[in-house]
């Protein structure tokens, strides 16, 4: 009997640290979990500000802005501009003018 009392105690041992080491591990776990979803609203913070950020720096009105104040650049008369349109089932040979 006492054989028995003793084996059963072992397995009560055993079996209360199993749970213990189960809860800390499901703790740490959640613990993670939590570390990653911060992680991921950071995340989508800064890419969302980054994208106003681009749609702000792509802006027409601020590129040409630059070009002429920092680049020297200006718009060319308008007898010296060319349009060229290209239609796919359309194609000159070579050698063939219109």
């Amino acid at each position: 009997m006492i054989k028995l009392n003793i084996f059963l105690f072992v397995m009560l041992v055993i079996c209360g640290l199993g749970i213990v080491t189960a809860r800390y591990e499901a703790r740490k776990l959640f613990m993670e979990q939590e570390k990653g979803q911060k992680l991921t609203e950071q995340l989508e913070i800064e890419w969302s500000q980054l994208q106003l950020e681009q749609s702000t720096l792509a802006m027409s009105a601020r590129v040409e802005k630059i070009a002429r104040k920092e680049l020297g650049m200006v718009t060319p008369p308008t007898t010296e501009n060319i349009l060229v349109i290209h239609h796919p089932d359309y194609t000159l040979t070579p050698g063939e003018t219109e």
